[in-house]
């Protein structure tokens, strides 16, 4: 065998890399959450994965990338790129919209092929409604409705696959909060110069956020967005419990780290609003 110095630099890259990966998995760095954590006939994913819940991303993107070089028919590896992508430009601040925007798009385009190559893995289309849901943040008013409605669909075809989905479970709920959250005047004018809005609710938005937190009590943002829900309708207390829950859940994401930070801000005003 040859000597490793005798190895060409990509080679020793690989089996660096393959190493490291390893090391994760046997530390046990990979928590069930934001989707399966692998794919048994697909080793490299699962050391994607590793990479992924580790939050290297940089890492995660080569070796997804890999992965859809080798098997570009496994619908798995494109689902997991969007999620990625969407994470990647999470990390990027949200006042910089120009920067995010390639992430996002990136991530609609890899969970359209997911949902292309196989329309029954329920991933792909919750990834496809959160990749839209993040692009749509800055754009005009006539193609966030129509965004709007094609993430409903989406959402609820992913339930119709797996109604356990807890990723698809919260955005879900994010959307009949903002939903229900415009204004009568304005829903007038959305269905008279911009075309039909979906309907929402907050009871139907407290309904898929506590399914969410249900079915994976690990995730900081089912809370956060709960905990909003609450902030909305007046319920301080159970808005305050929802949130300090937030706070003892482990950081999955990086961007969880920034949904941490606004907990604590939510639960500052909590006690000034209620004096306690």
């Amino acid at each position: 065998m040859a000597d490793k110095q005798t190895l060409p630099a990509a080679m020793r890259t690989v089996i660096a890399i393959v190493s490291l990966l390893a090391a994760a998995q046997a530390n046990s760095l990979i928590p069930l959450a934001y989707g399966a954590p692998g794919n048994a006939s697909n080793p490299l994913i699962e050391k994607a994965d590793a990479a992924f819940y580790a939050m290297d991303y940089r890492l995660a993107d080569s070796l997804y990338t890999l992965s859809q070089d080798i098997h570009p028919g496994d619908p798995s590896v494109y689902w997991k790129l969007s999620r990625l992508y969407v994470s990647m430009g999470e990390t990027i601040l949200p006042e910089e919209t120009e920067a995010r925007r390639p992430y996002f798009e990136k991530a609609v385009e890899f969970a359209e092929t997911c949902t292309e190559i196989d329309d029954t893995v329920p991933e792909g289309h919750t990834w496809l409604a959160a990749s839209l849901g993040v692009l749509s943040d800055n754009a005009g008013p006539r193609e966030k409705i129509k965004r709007a409605n094609i993430i409903k669909n989406e959402l609820e075809r992913a339930l119709q696959l797996n109604p356990r989905d807890d990723v698809a479970l919260s955005i879900l709920g994010s959307f009949h909060r903002e939903i229900a959250d415009i204004g009568w005047l304005e829903k007038v004018f959305a269905k008279t110069f911009l075309g039909s809005l979906p309907k929402g609710s907050r009871e139907e938005a407290e309904k898929y956020l506590k399914k969410a937190i249900a079915y994976n009590p690990r995730v900081i943002r089912h809370y956060h967005e709960l905990g909003k829900l609450y902030i909305d309708m007046d319920r301080y207390d159970e808005a305050r419990s929802v949130l300090e829950q937030a706070l003892t859940r482990p950081v999955l994401m990086k961007s969880d780290e920034r949904r941490l930070r606004n907990i604590r801000l939510r639960l500052e005003e909590l006690s000034e609003k209620t004096g306690s």
